[in-house]
């Protein structure tokens, strides 16, 4: 099916280039606190029906506290297989409980399919996203689109009626990129701006940015990655600084092949590339997939791999005309993070770990204090609540958080969890 030969060609990619094995690091001081008494509730079991299977990305949340999501395969859209091209869904909380209603179904072509991006609200307040694949079909499984979704016409009187899809652009492979993953970002004046983990005029992705041009748009690429000293791969997408910079992270390259972070500064009609970091593969840990975030003025990352079979949480604080480096914790054993952390109203951080053998993934939460950080295992995932959370969470105003896992639950297609304090 499209979506699982994209997931294919991505995973190979990853093998190769990311996913590396770390043979000698150095030893990290974890100080963990005990679990404090946390409730777990798995709020939506995805049968791989209409409602969708896999969900390889997070939620995202609105001002009236209902969620919106995707899921990589499943619905009835005309990928080939039984599988299912994805879909995206919405939580709507009903009193103490959740109302689950998928809104949108992807056809492979010409739509897209396989979501590797959290949907987001755009400047009108629509919903923003992209596909991995589908679209054209010039790369295996297509080369993925970036789409809009709107809600159904106020005359539509069911719970089901469907969001109506635009597609903005349809990645044509080669310099053009594809395979676009990673959320979103928007500028002042619109446009929106993301990064493909391959494809690019040396191959090993870039970032692109879509400007609205008279009711269409039109795509560009501000930057090719060459899998040299500014690394490649980029997987977790964009954020933006108060001036306009553009930050992110590669998964693999760099000067010892561990990925790098980075900074693009727009220059007149150009962006100028800096190369902020790069990972040895020792106790700072290695092969960042997910993004950043920023918390005040610095900056917030984590590593899939790194010592003692965890990945690391990092932090960069601007230094002079540069940026400082600190890690800041290992993480619980297994395979790191995939996706980027969030961090509440006082400066909390929270992630999700993949997981590895023998071990589903786990949730947790990095506190600051005067003497550094203190990591707290909020749940770990036994299986049948969940397995392999890869996207990133969410937390609303009264502190619950919000996440999926690619696997597990009551049919083994994945699950939308609430964890309260």
């Amino acid at each position: 099916m499209i979506c699982k030969s994209v997931r294919r060609a991505l995973a190979r990619a990853m093998r190769h280039s990311t996913l590396i094995a770390i043979a000698s690091c150095m030893a990290l001081v974890i100080t963990a606190r005990p679990v404090h008494a946390q409730t777990y509730t798995v709020i939506h079991n995805f049968t791989g029906g209409a409602d969708g299977a896999e969900p390889t990305t997070g939620l995202t949340i609105d001002a009236r506290g209902n969620l919106y999501g995707t899921a990589n395969t499943g619905g009835h859209g005309s990928c080939s297989g039984p599988g299912g091209c994805g879909t995206v869904f919405k939580l709507t909380r009903i009193g103490s409980g959740w109302i689950f209603t998928p809104i949108y179904t992807f056809q492979g072509a010409p739509d897209g399919g396989g979501p590797y991006s959290r949907v987001s609200f755009g400047p009108n307040g629509t919903l923003y996203g992209t596909t991995v694949g589908g679209g054209i079909s010039g790369c295996p499984g297509g080369c993925g689109t970036v789409y809009n979704l709107q809600p159904p016409p106020t005359a539509c009187v069911t719970a089901l009626c469907p969001w109506r899809e635009t597609v903005l652009y349809r990645f044509q492979g080669g310099s053009d990129a594809f395979y676009p993953t990673g959320d979103i970002v928007f500028d002042a004046a619109g446009a929106i701006y993301g990064t493909t983990y391959i494809g690019g005029t040396a191959g090993p992705g870039t970032v692109w940015k879509l400007t609205p041009s008279g009711g269409s748009w039109a795509e560009s690429i501000i930057h090719n990655f060459n899998g040299g000293g500014e690394g490649g791969n980029p997987y977790g997408g964009v954020v933006f600084d108060s001036n306009g910079n553009l930050y992110g992270a590669s998964s693999a390259g760099g000067t010892t092949g561990y990925g790098a972070l980075w900074e693009l500064s727009p220059s007149g009609g150009d962006w100028s590339e800096t190369t902020l970091y790069d990972f040895q593969g020792t106790s700072d840990g290695g092969a960042p997939t997910a993004g950043l975030i920023y918390v005040g003025i610095d900056l917030y990352g984590v590593t899939q791999v790194g010592p003692n079979h965890a990945g690391t949480a990092y932090e960069l604080t601007p230094s002079g005309d540069g940026w400082s480096f600190n890690t800041i914790s290992g993480l619980p054993p297994g395979s790191g993070p995939f996706s980027s952390l969030v961090a509440d109203s006082t400066g909390n951080l929270y992630g999700a770990t993949q997981g590895g053998s023998g071990d589903y993934g786990a949730v947790f939460k990095l506190t600051p204090s005067g003497s550094g950080w203190t990591l707290t295992v909020l749940h770990r995932f036994s299986g049948s609540d969940g397995n392999t959370p890869y996207g990133s969470l969410v937390i609303d105003p009264n502190g619950n958080l919000y996440g999926t896992t690619l696997m597990g639950g009551s049919y083994n297609k994945g699950v939308v969890f609430e964890i309260t304090p």
